[in-house]
């Protein structure tokens, strides 16, 4: 196991349009363009490269796998030299199958997953380079094994066969010199092309705009710039407005676009992807679809689908409301159902099936997916939803499921900021207001960034699980990190109780009746201020996260609000260096023989320590794997997702894991047996976590717990 150190530089960009585009595309090549790369998320890795006995002294270093595999991409059946033509269109050759050491083993695994989609028949042979270029050569799958075939040059140009060219482009591009135009791709959708660029892992599309750029605090509309006949997709845009060191803009609704398969105008509906479409959280005051953390190529390329990853409006700029029936509020939420309605209507060039649009997003992102789930605005938008750590109950967590009337947002955020602005003496607040400077309002003290029930984004003051108001019934999947609360308390001080501890974590309820040993017993290691951490680290999740999630899960299957809900709980993690709350105890404990970390010795698996997992990105941030282990969690998490978007079932078919060779999801799902969905009567979640445990199906956790705290299964009913 092996590491790139490839970290993707954000060049942001506000918006960049041209007069037309010379690059390949399938409607030049009148082939599809379908990208395969065996991925088995082995992109980073330790490696002991010399111990001295007598010191005892380790010395790690990380290296490349890349270079071991190689992606290809497969066109449609044509003649040999038609083959030759086409490959060479996209500054290609025919593949070489000994062009990398694994590649041929990879070629396995490959072509028995496109044989078992059904896209070509069992043993259909592929164009392929053979010993010298002049030699028509092709390849099939026979009983499991590659075999080639010289072709006479005569029957080369009567034969109809698939092609693999090769994939010469970076694995993931480092710089903007590495987005070579020699990689470079372009798509129609309507009178409108976008050029965008390959990687080893997937076709990229970034920084497109997805709404005309909306006045300030205005809703955002779908983009319709009649005069952007070509967009320029190979940078990163404009970040929204946050803290930081930017740099930012209000022009800032741009979105991404990773994909596996860029198809005709004629290729069959059947034919096109699912689309995975992300919300980054960030408290609904920081962060960007462009993050490295959320790079879309690992999960295309180990899916073969589509994801989508969006800038929305942050922070006061994206969320005041001023309850006068003009600065009305949820402008962030209402971009992400723009760039929703962006997908509909353009998706399908990029490869992706608007009828399979799974919403997902973590924090504020899951928040704003239960949000997405309350809108009228959004019905139809999507067809699947998977909120991750969704912060609902106490605290911190009330703002983000239950949301404030806009009275209750003027009180809070708006009168602040007005008085801070000096608008409060104005004739006319709103004018006054969108003149401040976008980095004056940013750095007040007080931010908007609550939703609210404003009657049209959002008509009630939380999601209906009665019927009572709109709520969309589709599948959903929903979950948390095992110790998700753990990030928003402060850790205990020397000599603290107990109960002084609890009590700023459980509000009004008597922290001396919650001080129960029997349901939250406190460790007795040497570090007292630890022990204390345990039980608070416990309460604030149940509080904040477990309790009323499991409590909105079965609502909903009681009253039948969603059509399906599975549950998970995250019991493994790897803390993101940029969030690290309490550090370091979101961290596993350093070691000399573990110098990055022993995720076997106790730590508290805490708020995004699933994102690495579910999106591959260690590789962006020069990040090792810290054993075996965190590699196959990657692979069992990111198998359960794709499952759920392929099939709106987190369960993996055990016959696309034998035809994808994914070997470690394929034994986890055999030991683990079939991720059930929630039931009233015992209502179960899935354990995750590797190595997989043979009872991963266990009831919903904590109830007891969440009962003394006032927040039993039956609270949302």
């Amino acid at each position: 196991m092996v590491s790139v150190y490839s970290i993707v530089c954000l060049a942001l960009v506000t918006r960049v349009y041209s007069t037309g585009s010379v690059s390949p595309s399938p409607s030049s090549l009148s082939s599809s363009l379908h990208l395969l790369r065996q991925n088995d998320l082995n992109c980073t890795s330790l490696l002991l490269l010399s111990f001295h006995f007598i010191s005892k002294v380790k010395l790690w270093i990380t290296v490349t796998d890349a270079s071991n595999h190689a992606s290809t991409i497969l066109i449609e059946p044509m003649s040999f030299s038609g083959a030759q033509t086409k490959c060479g269109s996209l500054n290609e050759d025919l593949l070489d199958i000994n062009a990398a050491s694994k590649l041929r083993d990879d070629l396995v695994s490959l072509i028995s997953y496109v044989e078992f989609r059904g896209d070509y028949p069992t043993g259909q042979a592929f164009w392929i380079a053979g010993t010298n270029a002049k030699q028509p050569t092709t390849v099939q799958l026979i009983g499991g094994k590659l075999v080639e075939e010289p072709v006479l040059l005569l029957l080369a140009d009567l034969l109809k066969l698939p092609a693999l060219c090769s994939q010469s482009a970076p694995f993931r591009p480092a710089s903007q010199s590495d987005k070579n135009p020699n990689f470079q791709v372009a798509v129609s959708s309507g009178s409108r092309s976008f050029t965008g660029f390959r990687d080893q892992l997937s076709f990229r599309f970034l920084g497109m705009p997805f709404a005309n750029p909306p006045g300030r605090w205005e809703f955002s509309t779908v983009f319709s710039n009649k005069s952007a006949t070509h967009i320029d997709a190979t940078n990163f845009g404009s970040q929204c407005w946050q803290a930081g060191s930017g740099p930012f803009s209000e022009d800032c609704l741009f979105l991404n676009v990773f994909t596996s398969f860029l198809p005709t105008s004629t290729t069959q509906r059947s034919k096109l992807r699912p689309v995975l479409f992300w919300i980054h959280g960030g408290a609904f005051t920081s962060g960007t679809g462009a993050d490295s953390t959320f790079d879309g190529g690992a999960i295309v390329s180990r899916g073969d689908l589509v994801v989508v990853t969006i800038n929305y409006r942050l922070t006061t700029l994206g969320f005041l409301s001023l309850n006068d029936g003009i600065v009305t509020g949820n402008y962030g939420l209402q971009d992400q159902i723009t760039a929703l309605k962006w997908v509909q209507q353009n998706i399908a060039a990029f490869g992706g099936d608007p009828d399979r649009v799974t919403i997902f997003g973590q924090s504020a992102g899951a928040a704003s997916v239960r949000a997405l789930i309350s809108s009228p605005l959004s019905k139809g938008l999507y067809s699947a939803a998977i909120p991750m750590s969704n912060l609902m109950g106490l605290n911190f967590a009330t703002q983000f499921s239950n949301y404030f009337t806009p009275a209750q947002e003027v009180q809070l955020a708006a009168n602040p900021i007005i008085k801070d602005t000096g608008c409060a003496n104005s004739s006319d607040v709103v004018a006054c207001l969108k003149a401040v400077p976008p980095q004056t309002l940013i750095d007040l003290p007080v931010q908007a960034s609550f939703l609210v029930a404003d009657g049209t984004v959002l008509p009630e003051t939380t999601l209906s699980l009665n019927h009572s108001g709109f709520a969309a019934n589709i599948p959903t999947l929903w979950g948390h990190m095992r110790d998700d609360g753990a990030a928003f308390i402060g850790f205990p001080v020397v000599n603290q109780s107990l109960e002084s501890a609890l009590t700023p974590i459980i509000s009004t309820r008597s922290a001396s009746v919650v001080a129960r040993p029997d349901l939250f017993p406190v460790p007795t290691g040497p570090n007292v201020t630890l022990n204390l951490f345990n039980v608070t680290a416990r309460v604030a999740t149940d509080v904040e996260f477990r309790c009323l999630d499991q409590a909105t899960a079965v609502a909903a299957v009681k009253n039948k609000i969603f059509s399906t809900v599975y549950f998970y709980s995250f019991f493994r993690s790897y803390q993101t260096p940029g969030f690290d709350p309490n550090a370091p105890v979101c961290d596993a404990p350093k070691t000399p023989t573990r110098p990055f970390g022993d995720p076997n010795l106790p730590f508290f698996h805490c708020h995004s320590g699933e994102l690495y997992y579910t999106f591959g990105t260690l590789d962006q941030f020069n990040l090792p794997f810290r054993d075996d282990n965190d590699l196959f969690m990657s692979q069992i998490t990111m198998d359960y997702w794709l499952s759920f978007a392929w099939n709106h079932n987190p369960n993996p078919s055990t016959d696309l894991l034998t035809a994808r060779g994914y070997k470690v999801t394929l034994q986890a799902v055999k030991e683990t047996g079939t991720w059930e969905p929630v039931n009233v009567k015992n209502p179960t979640l899935r354990l995750l976590t590797f190595p997989v445990l043979k009872e991963s199906q266990v009831s919903f956790l904590d109830q007891t717990q969440c009962d003394l705290l006032g927040f039993p299964l039956t609270s949302l009913e």
